[in-house]
């Protein structure tokens, strides 16, 4: 009974002759795929230490990517010394290498640079709200090939998530815009609810009720804001503006809109105008002299309705 290692020697003698090729090809295989064996068997070993150590899920994310990054690392080290080992000589492998990656790997490539821009720059991690192009959501995982996202938006409103998942190519860093919701304003960002109410209506009183609505429920947020925005100051230029929530008024077709502008948590837009509206709600219900507008049909008469100085003059 021989050892493990003249067992192989014969294995790969043995396939040469049966297949035709070289018994060298096939050491270089078999010495590529023992390492490779051998890199992730110990990464797996890891991951079970490291899981019976702790249950916190941001912990164990970050091991199970720094040592997926390592085990890569140190596979391309390994496997690349044994192929290299196999050529003759230095010239002829370069050559193939860069032959295969110019042909075949473009798009990889690409990837990997994105990754590094991504690890490098950090214009986004893992747990940010981005949208990259036409896609948003938050992100899941960040591997050197892509990154996933949980979709938001989309047939669903005010930015909750859809339920679906999103891989997008890293190399999209160089080519689609990047927003992110949760770097600039300290995981904030402005929000908009529009009241239309009807030109009877009082609609100053309806525009002091909407201010004291919107302070109560986005007027502390100004200050953590404010001291955010005066970090990113430092390497950034900041217009200043204005943080305490507004009310502001046009005039529409059907009525007066008055649009309340406060802050409010990137991932709770939805809640926070449903707040705002059950107030709305509440308190105009208690006012006799404010109505909400909606499309309807009325007649109007100038001559009797109009003021004093416009009214027609019936004709003789």
């Amino acid at each position: 009974m021989g050892t493990v290692e003249e067992i192989l020697q014969n294995l790969v003698v043995w396939l040469g002759k049966a297949t035709g090729v070289s018994v060298g090809l096939y050491n270089l295989l078999f010495g590529s795929l023992t390492c490779i064996a051998f890199l992730w068997s110990l990464r797996w070993l890891i991951l079970k230490l490291a899981w019976r150590q702790t249950e916190d899920l941001q912990v164990r994310y970050q091991w199970r990517r720094i040592s997926s990054y390592a085990a890569f690392v140190l596979t391309v080290v390994l496997v690349g010394r044994v192929v290299f080992e196999g050529f003759h000589g230095v010239a002829t492998f370069l050559g193939l290498m860069a032959a295969g990656l110019a042909i075949s790997l473009r798009d990889p490539l690409v990837n990997l640079v994105g990754w590094i821009l991504i690890i490098w720059r950090r214009p986004f991690a893992v747990g940010d709200r981005i949208q990259i192009g036409i896609h948003s959501g938050d992100v899941m995982d960040l591997t050197i090939s892509r990154f996933t996202l949980a979709e938001i938006g989309n047939w669903v409103h005010a930015d909750q998530i859809t339920g679906r998942i999103v891989h997008i190519p890293t190399g999209k860093v160089f080519v689609e815009p990047l927003a992110i919701y949760s770097r600039g304003m300290h995981d904030f960002i402005w929000n908009e609810v529009a009241v239309l109410v009807t030109f009877e209506s009082n609609w100053k009183r309806a525009k002091e009720i909407l201010n004291e609505i919107a302070v109560n429920h986005a007027g502390h947020l100004a200050k953590p804001v404010e001291s955010k925005l005066k970090e990113y100051a430092r390497d950034f230029l900041i217009v200043p503006v204005d943080l305490t929530p507004k009310v502001f008024t046009t005039v529409e077709a059907s009525g007066v809109l008055l649009t309340v502008r406060h802050l409010c948590r990137s991932r709770h837009r939805r809640e926070s105008t449903q707040e705002i509206w059950e107030d709305v709600l509440d308190r105009f219900a208690e006012c006799d002299d404010i109505n909400f507008a909606y499309p309807t049909q009325r007649s109007y008469s100038n001559v009797t309705e109009g003021k004093r100085g416009t009214g027609a003059k019936l004709p003789t």
